[in-house]
């Protein structure tokens, strides 16, 4: 289990293929993270429990492209599994 207290701000986000798709803006709580805006000016929402590990990147458990297509808008609507 990933210790929320380990995720910090600007810490870049990498996917199961070891490419950055986006970077921490800052915890929500203990259950999300909130991303950094992307080029058009929206932050997206993504659950702790995609994290695998976190060192000097936040590592998570999928690609890149199925993480954009499934991380959330608004944090109200994300799927916490």
């Amino acid at each position: 289990m990933i210790d929320a207290s380990q995720i910090k701000p600007h810490t870049p986000v990498v996917c199961s293929q070891n490419g950055q798709f986006a970077t921490v803006d800052h915890m929500e709580g203990k259950d999300v993270i909130k991303l950094a805006k992307d080029e058009s000016g929206q932050h997206h929402y993504i659950p702790i429990s995609w994290v695998t590990s976190v060192d000097d990147k936040v590592h998570i458990d999928r690609p890149g492209r199925q993480a954009m297509q499934e991380w959330a808008t608004d944090k109200n609507s994300i799927a916490l599994h």
